[in-house]
């Protein structure tokens, strides 16, 4: 079995289980404590903590330990906004950022905040002179991830953080992604990560927040990680996190290489093996091991358990791997295909074999998928007056409403119209889209007695 996940958890490095080990027999009494097995754990702690802070690139002081990467965002989020509560209760985040940030966007605009969304482009990065430009007086805290979790786009953080630091504006970085592959230029002021995403135990989070921050914690107060973490650390997990942090670093930049040349053996063949695929994300503003498609025309879960079945452990933003059955918000943010999407992200020490043997599955897999699709239930089709098509696909799940529409597109003359019903809200995005792969008009959006009527224009 081929794990191309690691976006979601990388595989536990070698060092960190050899440290979790170790640390289970020296590291178990109370830190805080001052008799023998209290200055021991102590010294691991500490030890842990400088190691972290110098791959991160702060002080020790500045950094603390969470019981996981999205804590470390919810704390940082809410105490900096508290810490700044005087300045004003605005807050901008991307509209690409993790979950666990939106999550916490939303709590702030539920409890009286205002929130700012900066788009992307078709690649999903910022225009930094969109955060300055939406940066106000008011303005409490600005957050940007130092690259996207689902495309693998590296955002321009240092130019971000140069607008926010002109305004005094604080900027918190998402690092979850890329803190395994090197620190994160720019003068951000907090900055936050997760063990599982380098190789460490899950389980453990980082939140670094530079001297000069105001930040005020929030939540009952605790005298454990400078009040900004309550509770008993997990000691040997936090180990094990910094010294597999160390060892990853220690083989980034061959392994980038390495990675690198293997991601663009997908994005370049993949499209060529593949007919109707959309390559998404920065062809070489990202990270290594991230490559992201999408295929038209086919069901995004059927494709992912019949790469499953082939022996392939990928993931995908596309809607129908959603329990909202709505389309990633990253892809809608990007305006690009969302069905059959596929995120392979590679763990390091993937072997090429692996990679190939995947690009000789896709095509075959693929193709199933669209021929189990390619029949649907007849979708009722009526002929309207002069050279214009109505298609009824109400009730229908993406990626059927763009499957029929491509039935019909050329039983209408250049310059007729098709109007797709459809009540899929993935069809918002993905008729767009099949439209700009095909060359073909998106007229635009009209509402209808049921859902949404889209508008396709013929060209060619």
């Amino acid at each position: 079995m081929a794990y191309f996940d690691a976006a979601s958890a990388a595989p536990l490095h070698p060092v960190a289980r050899q440290a979790l080990l170790a640390s289970l027999d020296e590291g178990w009494a109370d830190p805080a404590r001052l008799y023998r097995e209290g200055r021991r754990a102590r010294l691991l702690l500490d030890a842990a903590r400088e190691a972290m802070a110098e791959c991160v690139g702060c002080r020790p002081d500045e950094l603390v330990f969470t019981p996981s990467g999205t804590r470390a965002v919810h704390s940082g989020v809410a105490g900096a906004l508290a810490g700044r509560r005087r300045v004003g209760s605005h807050l901008i985040v991307s509209a690409v950022e993790h979950s666990s940030v939106l999550h916490a966007a939303e709590a702030h605009e539920a409890g009286g905040g205002s929130v700012t969304q900066v788009g992307v482009d078709r690649a999903g990065a910022v225009d930094p002179a969109a955060y300055a430009a939406v940066l106000r007086e008011d303005t409490a805290l600005a957050c940007l991830q130092s690259a996207n979790h689902e495309v693998g786009t590296e955002q321009p953080v240092s130019r971000v953080a140069e607008a926010c630091r002109a305004a005094g504006v604080p900027l918190l970085v998402d690092a979850a992604q890329s803190l395994g592959w090197g620190r994160v230029d720019g003068d951000w002021s907090l900055l936050t990560g997760s063990a599982h995403k380098w190789g460490g135990p899950a389980g453990v989070g980082l939140l670094a927040v530079r001297k000069g921050v105001r930040f005020a914690p929030q939540g009952p107060g605790d005298e454990r990680e400078s009040g900004r973490a309550p509770g008993f650390e997990n000691l040997p997990a936090i180990v094990a996190a910094a010294a597999s942090l160390r060892a990853v670093r220690a083989e980034a930049a061959a392994e980038a290489a390495r990675l690198r040349e293997l991601t663009e053996r997908i994005r370049s063949r993949g499209p060529e093996l593949v007919p109707d695929v959309e390559v998404v994300g920065d062809p070489s503003r990202r990270l290594p091991g991230i490559v992201t498609f999408s295929c038209l025309y086919v069901d995004g879960e059927t494709l992912l358990h019949e790469l499953d079945r082939a022996g392939f452990s990928v993931s995908s933003g596309s809607s129908c791997t959603s329990s909202t059955l709505t389309p990633s918000h990253v892809l809608k943010a990007m305006g690009v295909l969302s069905e059959g999407n596929v995120r392979v992200s590679l763990p390091p020490g993937t072997a090429a074999e692996d990679v190939e043997r995947f690009l000789e599955v896709l095509p075959g897999t693929v193709a199933a998928v669209r021929e189990k699709l390619g029949a649907p239930a007849a979708t009722e089709t009526v002929r309207a007056a002069g050279p214009d098509l109505v298609v009824d696909a109400l009730g229908r799940r993406c990626p059927v409403p763009v499957i029929e529409l491509a039935k019909v597109i050329g039983d209408v003359p250049v310059g007729g119209t098709v109007r797709v019903l459809s009540d899929d809200e993935a069809a918002r995005l993905d008729i767009p889209a099949w439209c700009e792969m095909r060359g073909q008009e998106y007229v635009g959006e009209e509402k209808a007695d049921k859902g949404s009527a889209y508008l396709v224009r013929r060209v060619s």
